[in-house]
């Protein structure tokens, strides 16, 4: 048994002091970079881990973010020789300040962790002292501030001043060279030396200009100002210009602020100067107030953004997406309207406005979604007719003719009563009749819609009850008279057609009824089975007391009764009554149905829809 050296730790044996132990070496190695002008070799840092279980060695390298290299394991675990003999590396070969090479790349060993000291030291092993790890030089070289090669300002107006006995005037201005191709507008300094009234014009640079740092424009020195009439073919560029050569220099009255100044063939326009030529100019020529003129480009106003030529497909609002955002959205819809409106349409009887002979019979059916304000347009088929019927205008919104497209109008509720004209895409329809539910929905509605709409409605209720009453007068005294036809019954449905505006359907609609008030007329109250029905009737009635009924039940039937006998086939009858929902399964429904029933296949719906009106 030997004794475990490490302190901190518990006695075990030897074999088992290795298991699983690992030490842990710090080292880097150098890499050449032959194609690179900033940097000629590359430090990369290492860890070397000796695991004392198997003599196996390790090599990771650290993974450095966004380095562009292979990082993390180098060399995987195994047993490493260390020559041409075949012989491998053992713990005792480790120390710190010692090269070993690998796989043809020499580690330098710089440093160790606590543990792997601790048991060297047991082991009787003398450690090197600890070396300084080695820096990469390009990445030291990324971590100094960006060189800067706008030149600091270093002249001291005060200094200058006690030092030299100079006055020096400091003027602002600008060269607008925006008229030429690729011109701009630039600042400068300009510096006027009193002592001996030479000129100085100095650049102003600015971060990321894109220019060359020079600090001068144009060096110290005299300007002329007006030259002699000889002295324009004068050589300037190869001699100095002499007095005899200018008539007039430029002298500190010529740098006024706000006005411009030629200079070497460059206009300057002055539009500031410093505190000290402020106070020289109001001692020296009395000029008091130079004013501080501001040159900085105003931006321009704001582009209001056109929208393009409405082309007529689809909605506008919907085509304007595509100009606002590059990938477009649906508009927003109104929830709440949507949820309030819901499944509640306005229907409308219309005829088309043509010249053409063909379509003055035509008739069209307009529907309103509350819910969205769309129209959908049908035409019903008429046979014979050499017009193909059906859908005519999907559900879309339609614009007001007075309406434009950058302000929509769309029409609405309030645009639709009797005797009003709707243009849709250029044909022009006229309103003649409403549905019910329309005239619910403007009784509710009433302070929405304009006088001429509710007059319209008005008289349209006025001419249908106005018949309505006559006729039903009429039915009354044939029946007491014991006739079982009406003598002028197509005179009676002209007159109702005529009045209700609405075509065939209605006529057909009031002939029905008439027939099957006879229908139950001849029936007597003593007859049992017609008991039994009218207490069926009533016994439904209270049933379904507090659930709406439907209104359109009997024109339903109607449909499909082509000779208006009051009877419709059984399987026809069942498919009308699963279109509507209407519980054929309940018992008391299926009795009423077996009252209802004559002969085999026939059925009188007209005792059956009875049960379900109010």
């Amino acid at each position: 048994m030997v004794s475990n050296p490490v302190h901190g730790l518990p006695f075990l044996p030897g074999t088992s002091f290795k298991d699983s132990t690992v030490l842990k070496f710090a080292a880097y190695f150098q890499e050449d970079v032959p194609m690179s002008t900033e940097e000629h070799y590359r430090i990369r840092q290492v860890n070397i881990y000796y695991y004392l279980e198997d003599d196996s060695m390790s090599v990771m390298e650290p993974v450095v973010e966004n380095s562009g290299i292979l990082q993390g394991k180098l060399i995987k675990r195994q047993r490493l020789t260390k020559n041409d003999q075949g012989d491998h590396y053992h713990w005792k070969d480790l120390n710190r300040g010692i090269n070993i090479t690998i796989y043809g790349k020499t580690f330098r060993i710089v440093d160790c962790d606590r543990f792997t000291q601790v048991f060297l030291e047991s082991q009787g092993i003398e450690l090197n002292p600890p070396e300084k790890m080695a820096l990469d030089p390009y990445t030291e070289l990324r971590k100094q501030p960006l060189r800067k090669y706008v030149t600091p300002s270093d002249f001291d107006q005060l200094k200058q001043f006690l030092t030299f006995d100079k006055q020096v005037l400091r003027f602002y201005a600008i060269w607008d060279d925006t008229d030429s191709m690729f011109g701009e507008c630039r600042t400068y300094i300009i510096h006027y030396y009193l002592m001996d009234d030479t000129v100085e014009i100095r650049e102003v640079h600015e971060r990321n200009d894109g220019r060359d740092p020079f600090p001068l424009l144009m060096n110290r020195q005299r300007m002329p100002k007006v030259l002699v009439e000889n002295a324009k073919n004068f050589p300037q560029c190869v001699l100095e210009i002499s007095d005899q050569e200018v008539l007039e220099w430029y002298t500190a009255k010529d740098f006024i602020v706000g006005k411009p100044l030629t200079i070497l063939g460059r206009t300057f326009f002055i539009y500031d100067c410093d505190p000290f030529t402020r106070q020289y100019y109001k001692e020296k020529f009395g000029i008091s107030d130079l004013p501080r003129i501001d040159v900085s480009k105003k931006e321009p106003p704001p582009v209001k953004p056109e929208l393009p030529p409405y082309n007529g497909y689809g909605l506008i609002e919907d085509s304007a997406q595509n100009c606002f955002v590059l990938i477009p959205k649906a508009p927003k819809k109104d929830v709440i309207k949507m949820l309030v409106n819901d499944n509640k349409v306005l229907r409308y009887l219309a005829a088309l406005e043509s010249p053409i002979p063909e379509d003055k019979g035509r008739r069209f059916v307009f529907s309103y979604f509350l819910a969205s304000d769309m129209i959908s347009i049908f035409e019903p088929p008429v046979r014979n007719s050499g017009i193909i019927g059906g859908k005519y205008l999907g559900r879309t919104k339609v614009l007001k003719p007075s309406s434009t497209t950058e302000n929509p109008i769309y029409y609405g509720p309030t645009d639709f009563y009797i005797g009003a004209v709707i243009e849709v895409f250029g044909h022009r329809f006229v309103i003649l009749d409403t549905d019910d539910y329309v005239l619910k929905y403007m009784e509710s509605n009433a302070a929405q819609y304009s006088p001429e709409a509710l007059l319209s409605i008005q008289n349209r209720v006025q001419k249908q009850e106005a018949p309505a009453t006559e006729l039903e007068n009429e039915k009354q005294q044939e029946i007491k008279n014991g006739v079982t036809q009406p003598p002028d019954y197509p005179k009676l449905c002209e007159q109702e057609t005529a009045c209700s505006g609405s075509g065939s359907t209605f006529t057909e609609t009031k002939g029905r009824s008439w027939i099957m008030d006879q229908e139950l007329s001849k029936k007597t109250p003593e007859d049992p089975g017609v008991q039994e029905l009218e207490a069926l009737i009533d016994t439904i009635h209270k049933q379904l007391k507090d659930h709406p009924c439907k209104d359109n039940i009997r024109e339903a039937f109607q449909i499909y009764d082509k000779e208006a006998s009051g009877y419709v086939d059984k399987e026809m009858f069942f498919k009308i009554c699963d279109s509507l929902n209407l519980p054929v399964d309940d018992s008391l429904i299926k009795e009423l149905i077996r009252l209802c029933s004559h002969g085999e296949d026939k059925i009188n719906y007209y005792h059956f829809v009875r049960a379900f009106s109010n």
